[in-house]
């Protein structure tokens, strides 16, 4: 596996990373020996970066406790902290950057872990109520106890990364990133080349459908959060659907997977961005880990961007236009 350094600080990464998501919550013990097994799968083939989160109560973090026994000086650690979407009462805010809070967040999470330090420390959503320098701060303390290694933030914008790596170097900005979602293209993506910040590209398969893992919403589960989608839903679906099936043919033409295709695509995008897909099955991750060796010449570059352009994309990835709201 190719590593690529992110940050002025060069943290290493593999080139592609695993993101943990796909195991959220509560699994029954075969699904939490099948996750273990793709994990362990990872790191046989090279892969180093490994993201998860304390959401959903931490049921993700506690997953990769046994795992990380065996290997922990073999991974690059990330989690991230302060999304309180679904708790209650003054849990329920949306993001929690109280500088006074996130000691509690960071030991709470390598309680859960059940390890010393945590490589890479995400802030997960900018809280609007507390200036980022304040939060960030809060960080920069936990690095400099040594709980911390290297700071990032999630779904932050150009003018909050700019304020934050005044006050620490800011790694990596983790958000999404695919050929069918790139508003960061226009802000996000040309600051963190300027401040010499990688970017961490979640759901690079445009949630599973470049990958071609459904074509109608019946094929999702009743809870799975696709079916909120308008990309997926009425006329849209039917629409993408025909940009699926041009990019196939593409993948088809070059003799890979429409996954490994897409991945392919983000990699080629800056040698600053690593995508981070997720999967709870072994052929899927080594198809995807094989994309790292895809180079895509110019043409084929050029010929993606026509047929991804953002306005061929039908549908915003939200219910109404979020993107201010994420990228402030």
């Amino acid at each position: 596996m190719k590593t690529r350094f992110l940050g002025r600080e060069r943290v290493a990464f593999s080139a592609i990373g695993y993101g943990c998501p796909p195991f959220q919550g509560r699994l029954a013990p075969d699904e939490e020996k099948r996750a273990i097994r793709v994990l362990e799968r990872a790191v046989e083939l090279g892969v180093t970066a490994i993201d998860t989160a304390d959401h959903n109560n931490g049921n993700n973090e506690e997953l990769l406790a046994p795992f990380l026994k065996r290997r922990r000086d073999a991974v690059l650690l990330s989690t991230k902290f302060g999304n309180r979407k679904g708790y209650a009462g003054e849990e329920a805010r949306p993001a929690d950057g109280r500088p006074e809070r996130v000691a509690h967040y960071v030991e709470a999470s390598l309680k859960r872990l059940q390890t010393d330090r945590i490589d890479l420390l995400y802030f997960h959503r900018v809280d609007p109520r507390v200036p980022i320098e304040d939060t960030v701060g809060a960080m920069k303390r936990m690095v400099e106890l040594g709980k911390v290694r290297h700071l990032g933030l999630s779904e932050a914008g150009p003018e909050t990364l700019r304020r934050a790596n005044a006050v620490h170097p800011i790694t990596a900005v983790q958000s999404e990133y695919s050929l069918m979602t790139r508003d960061y293209e226009a802000d996000t993506l040309p600051a963190c080349r300027a401040l010499g910040i990688g970017y961490v590209a979640y759901y690079p398969t445009g949630r599973g459908f470049l990958a071609g893992k459904f074509r109608s919403l019946d094929e999702l589960g009743a809870k799975d959060n696709r079916r909120t989608s308008p990309r997926f839903r009425d006329g849209n679906m039917a629409r993408n659907l025909e940009l699926l099936d041009a990019f196939a043919a593409m993948a088809a033409a070059k003799g890979c997977t429409t996954s490994q295709l897409a991945l392919a695509w983000v990699l080629a995008q800056g040698d600053f961005i690593v995508p981070i897909p997720g999967t709870m099955r072994i052929e899927h991750l080594e198809e995807n880990v094989a994309a790292a060796s895809l180079a895509l010449a110019p043409d084929e570059l050029a010929a993606l961007d026509r047929l991804f352009a953002p306005s061929a994309v039908a549908g915003t990835r939200f219910e109404g236009d979020r993107s201010k709201e994420l990228n402030i």
